[in-house]
């Protein structure tokens, strides 16, 4: 980190699309504070599980409300995401959670050539929360990864670890400190300053994340 930077962590998973609204305002933010961003990709599904939290869409009227919510902060951080009702049986209704194999991608491209995190976590929320489109297949990863300007080379490596232990290790690894910073979902912002980490939950929090590091 640069001298007297703050380091702020961004845990996350593309299957959140308020994950998405924070990733893009902190990405418009890191160039006006003082700020150290770091891409931290987690599974989300393993923090729900931990800490026996539930997606809010089960309950119907936060469901509504949540639909109403994502809208207006889309329309008000000028980010594209696209979210109606039956979305929540995309996420709800499926055995193996549609972002487990994107997010170990994500967290393969992360070890390997972490310059790419930002333009492919992005592509990835693009495809599922702007264009509707499944993530979960090894074809759509590709697909996601040509778009965020990968070469084929690296995304065939990248998909060929999203099996292997090193990679599952390091998303449990991940999960597990964001679980320890207080995590209970996503996105988790841990902001590093005055010797302690300080986490914000969600997308809403952002003005008070800078009045506490002095922005």
């Amino acid at each position: 980190a640069s001298m007297g930077r703050t380091v702020v962590e961004l845990f996350y998973d593309v299957i959140s699309p308020y994950s998405w609204l924070a990733f893009e305002v902190l990405c418009r933010y890191r160039h006006i504070w003082n700020i150290d961003l770091r891409f931290r990709p987690a599974f989300l599904g393993g923090i729900m599980q931990q800490t026996g939290n539930q997606p809010p869409a089960l309950v119907p009227k936060r469901g509504e409300y949540l639909l109403k919510d994502v809208k207006r902060m889309a329309k008000y951080y000028q980010v594209p995401v696209r979210m109606a009702a039956d979305d929540f049986k995309r996420i709800i209704g499926t055995k193996i959670p549609p972002s487990l194999m994107a997010m170990r991608f994500i967290t393969a491209m992360d070890m390997t050539n972490p310059q790419y995190l930002e333009p492919l976590s992005r592509e990835f929320w693009m495809r599922f929360w702007s264009q509707n489109e499944d993530i979960s297949q090894p074809e759509n990863i590709l697909a996601v990864a040509r778009q965020a300007g990968l070469s084929a080379e690296l995304s065939q490596k990248a998909l060929e670890m999203i099996s292997s232990p090193a990679v599952k290790d390091r998303l449990k690894e991940t999960t597990a400190e964001a679980l320890k910073h207080g995590a209970f979902g996503m996105p988790a912002i841990v902001a590093h300053y005055d010797g302690k980490p300080h986490l914000f939950f969600g997308s809403d929090r952002l003005e008070l994340l800078g009045s506490i590091i002095g922005e």
